[in-house]
């Protein structure tokens, strides 16, 4: 029987630590946040719950909480990440984030190499693993992405494209965290061109796609996204010498945020304006709508209702099979926000992040990470991977993959 610590009940956590309730090998569920009315709120619901109020900023805080657990699962901000990584080891438990984190250095890319090269072998020395950036995106895309690798002997580019097509008439331009969106947008993008990792321009380098069950053109643009930095470091053994990889990224939060950042309103520089110092991204965070995470709240923005309920989540890798240039189009199919609020009572965001999170724990109390050490959610065996979306079925999560020849002129 396992012990989970859930760390952190907003609208990922609570999804995964509803599903774990729901595990016969799980047999007990400790959700804590700092929140005390967010923890009660949740352990309500569940039957196997027990709830604790942990400041995460303190890591003997969270060792305490963690004390018997199996899995530390990390649902907090990036910033409270090295407490939680401290705390695992100390705790002597396995690790599981939904994201990376800004904790470690101020260089994106470095908090990587450090998570990598000084984590990895901590994990490694006690026999546990540590498995980082496992939501949606990075988490289930880079999975189905592992699994477009299939069809190809050889693979030249890989984009990852998502559409973010749940729109409301309240004003709601995130699902997810507002800061970690925010932070998203203000920056420039991480491309891998030439096998080599660059910095492409936010918003930049457009491309225009209509798959089959979308009603309309969309446009994609670059995004500040974890894929293209993870496919860097694993292109050889894990993503057939990939040489090129974008992020590509639409939807209301980047119209939104896209004439902000022309403006220079998401700068974090402080300016003083009438004679207040301010950080334009501090004033139109603190303006910016909390995600709904409790079913009432959910159901009263579905009851003012929806001006779109779309989306899409794609895999295109280019590459050679058999001598001949193919591409592969991989898409993953999941429930929407109407239909994810009849299944869980929860957002397609919560369904898609909390629960493709949870897939990834799924795996973990299942004694399917077998490897001690640190590795991203896109380093799994393809014996992990099929497991992953077997699990993932029983959700309506699916992949619809087809492949077609390219003729060049």
């Amino acid at each position: 029987m396992k012990k989970i610590l859930v760390l952190g009940v907003g609208a990922q956590g609570s999804a995964a630590a509803k599903k774990l309730d729901e595990e016969s090998i799980v047999s007990k569920v400790v959700c804590a946040d700092q929140d005390r009315k967010a923890v009660d709120h949740l352990v309500k619901e569940l039957t196997k719950a027990e709830g604790k109020v942990v400041d995460a900023h303190d890591k003997n805080s969270i060792v305490a909480a963690a004390k018997g657990a199996d899995l530390i699962l990390n649902a907090l901000p990036l910033e409270c990440t090295k407490n939680v990584l401290e705390a695992a080891l100390e705790a002597g438990t396995d690790y599981q984030d939904y994201a990376g984190t800004t904790s470690l250095h101020e260089d994106w890319v470095e908090n990587y190499r450090i998570q990598f090269d000084e984590y990895g072998p901590r994990f490694k020395a006690i026999g546990k693993t540590a498995v980082i950036g496992t939501g949606s995106a990075p988490g289930l895309i880079c999975a189905a992405t592992r699994d477009a690798m299939k069809y190809l002997d050889t693979c030249d580019t890989i984009m990852n494209i998502v559409w973010e097509g749940v729109i409301t008439k309240r004003f709601l331009p995130f699902w997810w965290s507002p800061v970690t969106a925010l932070h998203d947008m203000s920056e420039d993008a991480y491309a891998l061109e030439n096998g080599k990792l660059v910095r492409t321009p936010a918003f930049g380098m457009t491309i225009n796609r209509q798959y089959n069950y979308m009603e309309k053109e969309i446009t994609f643009a670059e995004h500040c996204h974890d894929e293209p930095i993870h496919y860097s470091f694993n292109a050889e053994k894990y993503f057939k010498g990939v040489k090129n990889a974008y992020f590509k990224y639409a939807g209301e939060g980047m119209d939104f945020c896209r004439p902000l950042a022309r403006a220079g309103l998401l700068s974090h520089k402080k300016e003083i304006i009438n004679g207040v110092e301010v950080a334009p991204f501090d004033v139109v965070l603190a303006h910016l709508p909390h995600p709904p995470k409790f079913r009432e709240e959910i159901k009263e923005i579905i009851e003012e209702g929806l001006i779109s309920d779309s989306g899409c989540m794609v895999i295109e890798a280019y590459g050679k099979k058999d001598g001949r240039d193919v591409k592969v189009e991989t898409h993953v199919m999941a429930p929407g926000l109407l239909e994810s609020y009849e299944k869980a009572g929860i957002t397609a965001e919560m369904y898609l992040t909390g629960q493709g999170g949870y897939l990834y724990s799924k795996l973990f109390i299942n004694d399917k990470f077998k490897t001690p050490g640190l590795f991203t959610s896109d380093m799994m065996s393809m014996e992990q991977v099929d497991l992953y979306f077997e699990y993932a079925k029983e959700l309506g999560i699916t992949l619809e993959t087809n492949t077609t020849e390219i003729h060049k002129k």
